[in-house]
């Protein structure tokens, strides 16, 4: 199943019994806004709130870190995701967070999860119609997690990275935060890069539209970052969110998803012992 779908596709499709919609939007700490009140205003009709920080670890300090398998499956059950389900994430920005739920799925081996390209953005463009109001009530689902992995790098793995270097880090965050010109979104973070990391961000993966680039223009502009065929790429960002966007991205241009670094730079800054370039 391809991962990405159009709001023709979805428009289409909505309302069949296996298919299961999610607004995953997660706003920063600098924003001002908050998901779950913005869907209450304006949600795709059917549609579920996927809270990227409920589906996530409540024992660490670090923010929305991937949950163990059985909690996983416990709240995405309790969505209405079963392992037959179809599964379709989207976001209010365009195309932002809706792919961390993508990654969370396919982490959790479940392969019939795709993103919405554009987002509602896009859906809301077209005159779509949307609702309002607060999620309905999911029948439950019975979800069978299936944990891959090898899809998922910590700590350790990246201080191991650092004298292999075996993988290519490629970074989502904007420009002037991987060069620590610009400050980090979370207060008191400092700026900077892991080691040897490459700057990619996730916005010059989108069109205007918040849609994704074609796949020839994905390859490029991974291969001006080095990616090739053989490259093993692990993607990182502020805390694992907008990296999703890349792992994505490689995807769509046919290369292999590689590994998310899930604490990102969050938990990289955050740690006396790691070293920091800026």
């Amino acid at each position: 199943m391809e991962p990405l779908v159009s709001t023709s596709w979805l428009a289409e499709h909505l309302g069949e019994k296996d298919l299961v919609v999610f607004d995953a939007t997660m706003y920063l700490p600098n924003e001002s806004k908050n998901g779950r009140e913005e869907f209450a205003r304006a949600h795709i009709p059917g549609a579920g709130f996927f809270d990227i920080d409920e589906v996530a670890d409540p024992e660490s300090n670090l923010p929305h870190m991937v949950p163990t398998a059985s909690r996983f499956a416990a709240l995405i059950s309790a969505l209405g995701v079963s392992n037959a389900s179809r599964v379709v994430f989207y976001d209010q920005k365009g195309l932002s967070s809706a792919a961390r739920g993508w990654w969370l799925m396919g982490l959790f081996g479940h392969d019939q999860a795709m993103v919405l390209d554009g987002g509602l953005p896009k859906w809301q463009r077209e005159g779509r119609a949307t609702a309002s109001g607060p999620p309905r009530p999911a029948a439950p689902g019975q979800f069978t997690p299936r944990f891959r992995p090898r899809r998922l790098r910590g700590l350790g793995d990246m201080l191991e990275n650092l004298e292999t270097d075996a993988e290519l880090v490629l970074d989502a965050r904007a420009a002037g935060r991987f060069a620590a010109t610009s400050p980090e979104p979370r207060p008191g973070l400092p700026a900077g890069r892991i080691p040897r990391s490459r700057n990619l961000p996730y916005t010059e993966l989108l069109n205007p539209d918040f849609t994704f680039k074609s796949r020839e223009e994905l390859r490029a502009r991974f291969a001006a970052c080095g990616v090739d065929e053989t490259c093993a790429v692990v993607t990182s960002c502020g805390s694992g969110v907008s990296a999703a966007v890349l792992t994505l991205g490689l995807t769509l241009a046919g290369h292999p998803c590689g590994a998310l670094y899930d604490g990102s730079w969050t938990e990289w800054a955050s740690h006396p012992d790691t070293p920091k370039e800026s």
